[in-house]
């Protein structure tokens, strides 16, 4: 160290302090404000990526919200499909239920319609059976109790003043 303190040149001295005093210039002139204007753009985009990166984690967040209310309401209108649905399901089941009511009415109805008319044709037909017997036994009893001829005039003048009667 002694030695440099005994080597030591005053002219020199100023020399470098002149150098390096241009140097830091000429530094401050070229070097430094782009330096500086590179650093400081590196740390505007480092903001700027912060700043997207954050706002795309909370466009996510709203995007996720968005499904969860989306994939919700889709639940609730599947939910109300299904409700409707067998609401649906019921009523064709109990109208149907209804109409093979009435229709099953119907059928009873139309049943006991024809075997009315049947039991009616059926009365009628002995009726007019019995009419038949009758009228022929009538005949026979009469043949074997008329055999002459006045008494059946008589008979048939009788029958022929109640028929008027009646």
């Amino acid at each position: 160290m002694e030695k440099l303190i005994n080597d030591f040149s005053f002219g020199l001295f100023i020399w470098q302090t002149i150098i390096f005093v241009g140097l830091i210039f000429l530094l401050k002139k070229f070097a430094w404000k782009p330096i500086l204007d590179a650093v400081n753009e590196r740390e505007e985009g480092i903001k700027n990526a912060l700043l997207s990166a954050d706002n795309a984690r909370k466009e996510m967040q709203n995007l996720q919200a968005d499904n969860q209310r989306i994939l919700q309401e889709a639940r609730m209108e599947r939910d109300a499909m299904l409700k409707e649905a067998r609401e649906l399901k019921e009523k064709m089941i109990a109208d149907s239920k209804n109409e093979a009511q009435i229709q099953g009415q119907k059928m009873i109805e139309q049943a006991k319609a024809a075997i009315e008319s049947e039991k009616n044709a059926a009365m009628a037909e002995l009726k007019s059976q019995v009419s038949s017997l009758s009228l022929e036994i009538a005949e026979k009893l009469l043949k074997d109790e008329l055999s002459n001829k006045e008494a059946q005039v008589k008979l048939v003048e009788k029958m022929l003043g109640d028929a008027k009667l009646n």
